[in-house]
């Protein structure tokens, strides 16, 4: 894959929330979370964890924790990515909190590229009630949930939200 093509795979995906109901066989769910396990990790501890979720009861469970949006129990698939605090902390003390953290969303990012190879549709879910999800998954304390990925195959091509300007991010050299 060139740049060209690279930068199309990116800008190609977009965030779906209407899903159709076939469910996801276990090897597409098998490829996108063997992806995620190919994530940079800080000291390669791999500070993250999943929960895959295809029960019905359980994503409606998940959706009113996600504040009701309905995605969440519609999605034949949830990839619940938690940040395992305690692998990163032996190693690196507080700041290991922030190392699961980023450990985390990176798997989570590639989860969701993984996805999009594979034309299925995501749409990464960060409001929701941690507490409310802790509890329905039974996470143990040093395990903090940070994304629902639902997935599925998308109902209509998403429409890509209009980006700023690369520019308004840059700052070269300083702020």
């Amino acid at each position: 894959m060139n740049s060209s093509d690279f930068s199309h795979f990116l800008s190609d995906r977009s965030s779906v929330r209407e899903f159709g109901e076939t469910p996801l066989n276990q090897d597409e769910v098998d490829f996108i979370v063997s992806c995620a396990g190919t994530a940079p990790s800080a000291g390669d501890l791999e500070a993250w964890d999943v929960v895959v979720i295809t029960d019905a009861e359980l994503r409606l469970d998940l959706a009113e924790a996600a504040l009701g949006q309905r995605h969440v129990s519609e999605a034949p698939a949830l990839f619940v990515v938690c940040a395992n605090y305690v692998r990163s902390m032996s190693q690196y003390g507080e700041r290991g909190i922030l190392y699961a953290v980023q450990d985390a969303t990176i798997a989570c990012t590639y989860m969701m590229l993984a996805a999009h190879a594979s034309n299925i549709s995501t749409c990464w879910t960060g409001a929701f009630d941690e507490n409310e999800v802790r509890q329905i998954l039974g996470l143990p304390p040093h395990v903090r949930p940070l994304a629902i990925l639902a997935a599925g195959h998308g109902k209509a091509t998403a429409v890509r939200a209009g980006r700023m300007d690369i520019g308004e991010h840059v700052h070269n050299e300083g702020w």
